[in-house]
C-alpha cells in the first residue's frame, strides 16, 4: 500500500511559514508576551495574603462567605506549599489563554447558531481541534513563536476555543422560538434580537463554555511547562523528569487548588449574570442557620469594597517590592533533565548570580532546546553530546549555534545490569530475554542515547527479540532501584559520568562491536553571537573543565542528598572545593 507523506507536508508548510512569516509571528510573540509578563507582575506585586484576601472577597460576593473562607484557605495553602509565585504565573497563562480563546470562541459560536451552513463547516474542525493530542499543537508553536510562555499560550487558546463555540451554538440555538419570534413581530431587528433576547438567555450555558474553556486552559497550561513556559506546570513536568515524588505532589496539589477555585468562580460569576439564576440564589440565601455562610454583599457594596481592597494590595505590593526589579544582565540557560547538566546548570548560575547576572532556567527536551538555541530563545547550553548522541540535533541547527568549549571529554553511553548479573557484555544479552522480562528499559524517546540502542547497538547484537521501552530518566532510575532493591534482572540505558554507579550496584557492559561509538565530549554551545554578548562568560566557559572526582560528589549533592534544594547541594559542594570555584570564574 502506497505511503502517505502528510508529515513530510506539513513540515514542509511549517518551515514556509518559519521562514516568510517572521515579522508576523514576531509581532504576535511581542503582544502575547508583553501582556502575559504585564499580568504576572501586576498578579506578583501585592503581597500574598493581600491577594488571597482580595480573591476571597470577590468570591463571597459570588458564591457567599463559606466560599470565601474557602478559597482564601486555598491560597494560604497554595503558598504554605512554596508554589506562589509559580502559581500566579500560571494564573497569568491562564487567564491570557481563556480570554484569547473565548474572544474567538463566542463570535464563531453565535455565527454558528445563526448560520447553518458555517456551522456545518465549522463542526468538523472544532472535532479536529478536541481530539487532536495536547501535546501536537506545541510543535508548529515552537517553530513560529519559539520557546517559553508564548507557544504555551497559543497552543493552549487553540485547544480551549472548542467548547466556547459549541456551548455558545448550543444556547442561542436553545432559546425558546417563540420568544424569539414573538420579538420579530414587535419589529425588533436582528442585532437587538441577538444582544436583548437570545444572549441572555443563552447566558446559563455561555458561561458552561466559559467554564470549560478556563477548565482546558488551565490542563493545557501545564503541558506547555514541557516547552519552557514557567509556572506550575514547569514545576510537574521537572518533578516527572526528576522522580521528585514530594515536589509533584506539592505542585500537583496547587494545580487542584487552582482549579476549584476558577471552577467554582465562574460557575458562579454565570449565576450572577444569569437574571433568573440570580433571583433563584437571592430566595435561598434567606432565612435559617445557612443564611450566614450564603449571605452575600449587594453588587454595589461588593464591588466598591474589591475596588478598594484591590488598590490597597497594589499598594502595598509597590511598597513592599521597591517598585523595582533585579539588576544585572540577564541569561536564559536552557538543561534537559540529565542529572550532570542538572548538576553543572546549578553550579554556574549560582556563580553567575554571585556576579549579578540575572539566570532564567528552562528544563526542556534535547529537540525542542536546540530549537531554542537555534532560534535565540535560550542563550546558553551546558550539556551537548558530540560527536554523536546529539549529533542530529546539532547539524540543524549547527549554524545558529556557537560552539564555546569541551569541559568533559570521556563521555560514553552503555546498558548496565546489576552487579551480580551474569552478562558481561552486551552481547551476552542475545538469547536471553526472557530473563529480562524481554526489555531494555530506556529514558526520554528524543534522547540520542535510544537512537543510538534502537538503530545500531540493536541490530549489531541480534537483540531484535527485545523491546527498547521508552520513558524518562526519572522513571528508568527508579525501575533500577525497584529491581536491585528486590534483586531482579534488569537492563537500562545509562552513561558516564553518571552517579547511578556510585550509589546503586550495577556495571556497564562491555561494547566489543564499538556500536556506541568512540568516548564523546560534552560541550558547552551558546546561541548565535553569544561570544559577543557575552565575552567574559564566553571566557570562563572555554577554561571550564569537570573532572570525575568533582563532578560526581557535585550529581551526588543536587541529585540525591538535597534534591528538590539544589541551591544547598551545590553550596555544600563549593565549601568542598574551593579552589575548583575560584578557576570557574578566575
Amino acid at each position: 500500500m502506497f505511503r502517505l507523506h502528510l508529515g513530510d507536508w506539513v513540515t514542509d508548510v511549517v518551515n514556509f511559514l518559519t521562514k516568510h512569516c517572521k515579522p508576523v509571528f514576531s509581532a504576535i510573540s511581542d503582544v502575547v508576551d508583553a501582556v502575559v509578563h504585564g499580568l504576572n507582575h501586576l498578579l506578583g506585586a501585592p503581597p500574598s495574603l493581600a491577594l488571597a484576601a482580595l480573591v476571597a472577597m470577590a468570591c463571597w460576593w459570588l458564591r457567599g462567605l463559606a466560599a470565601g473562607v474557602l478559597t482564601f484557605a486555598g491560597f494560604v495553602l497554595i503558598d504554605a506549599l512554596g508554589q506562589w509565585n509559580a502559581a500566579m504565573e500560571t494564573l497569568s497563562l491562564v487567564l491570557v489563554s481563556s480570554v484569547a480563546a473565548l474572544v474567538i470562541g463566542i463570535p464563531l459560536g453565535v455565527l454558528s447558531a445563526r448560520a447553518p451552513a458555517f456551522s456545518a463547516v465549522a463542526r468538523p474542525v472544532l472535532d479536529f481541534m478536541q481530539t487532536m493530542p495536547a501535546f501536537v499543537y506545541l510543535i508548529p508553536a515552537i517553530s513560529f513563536f519559539g520557546l517559553g510562555e508564548v507557544p504555551g499560550v497559543i497552543a493552549t487558546m487553540i485547544f480551549a476555543i472548542p467548547p466556547g463555540v459549541r456551548l455558545t451554538e448550543l444556547g442561542i440555538k436553545g432559546v425558546d422560538r417563540e420568544t424569539v419570534e414573538a420579538a420579530e413581530a414587535f419589529g425588533t431587528p436582528p442585532g437587538r434580537v441577538l444582544t436583548r433576547v437570545q444572549l441572555p438567555l443563552a447566558l446559563p450555558t455561555i458561561m458552561t463554555g466559559v467554564n470549560q474553556a478556563i477548565m482546558l486552559s488551565l490542563s493545557m497550561v501545564v503541558v506547555a511547562g514541557m516547552v519552557g513556559a514557567e509556572g506550575l506546570g514547569a514545576n510537574v513536568f521537572g518533578a516527572i523528569t526528576q522522580y521528585d515524588l514530594g515536589a509533584g505532589a506539592e505542585s500537583g496539589l496547587a494545580v487542584v487548588v487552582l482549579a476549584i477555585i476558577l471552577d467554582r468562580m465562574t460557575g458562579a460569576l454565570g449565576a450572577r449574570l444569569a437574571p433568573a439564576a440570580r433571583r433563584s440564589a437571592d430566595r435561598a440565601a434567606r432565612g435559617g442557620a445557612a443564611a450566614v455562610l450564603r449571605y452575600r454583599p449587594r453588587p454595589a457594596l461588593g464591588v466598591s469594597g474589591i475596588v478598594v481592597f484591590a488598590l490597597l494590595a497594589t499598594t502595598l505590593g509597590i511598597v513592599g517590592t521597591g517598585g523595582g526589579g533585579g539588576k544585572g544582565k540577564p541569561i536564559t540557560i536552557g538543561y534537559i533533565p540529565w542529572d550532570e547538566d542538572i548538576a553543572v546548570t546549578q553550579l554556574w548560575k549560582t556563580e553567575l548570580e554571585k556576579r549579578g547576572y540575572q539566570v532564567t532556567l528552562r528544563q526542556v527536551d534535547a529537540g525542542p532546546l536546540f530549537a531554542g538555541l537555534g532560534q535565540g530563545d535560550i542563550d546558553l547550553f551546558l550539556d551537548a553530546w558530540l560527536p554523536s548522541t546529539h549529533a542530529d540535533y546539532y547539524n540543524k541547527y549547527k549554524n545558529k549555534i556557537e560552539d564555546i568549549g569541551t569541559w568533559y571529554d570521556n563521555a560514553t553511553l552503555q546498558l548496565a545490569v546489576p552487579k551480580d548479573d551474569p552478562a558481561n557484555s552486551v552481547a551476552d544479552l542475545k538469547g536471553q530475554s526472557s530473563r529480562y522480562q524481554g526489555r531494555i528499559v530506556g529514558i526520554e524517546p528524543g534522547a540520542g542515547e535510544m537512537k543510538i540502542v534502537k538503530n545500531k547497538v540493536m541490530p549489531a547484537y541480534g537483540l531484535g527479540d527485545y523491546k527498547l521501552v521508552a520513558s524518562s530518566t526519572a522513571a528508568m532510575l527508579a525501575e533500577l532501584n525497584r529491581s536491585v532493591q528486590s534483586h531482579q534482572p534488569i537492563v537500562v540505558t545509562l552513561w558516564t559520568p553518571h552517579w547511578a554507579y556510585s550509589k546503586f550496584p550495577i556495571k556497564q557492559l562491555a561494547d566489543p562491536q564499538k556500536a556506541f561509538g568512540a568516548p564523546e565530549q560534552i560541550h558547552a554551545l551558546g546561541r548565535q553571537g553569544f561570544g559577543k554578548d557575552f565575552p567574559e562568560l564566553a571566557g570562563w566557559l572555554k577554561k571550564f573543565k569537570m573532572p570525575d572526582a568533582q563532578l560526581f560528589p557535585l550529581e551526588d549533592l543536587v541529585m540525591n542528598k538535597y534534591k528538590g534544594k539544589e541551591a544547598q547541594g551545590v553550596a555544600e559542594w563549593e565549601k568542598q572545593n574551593p579552589a575548583i570555584v575560584k578557576k570557574l570564574t578566575g
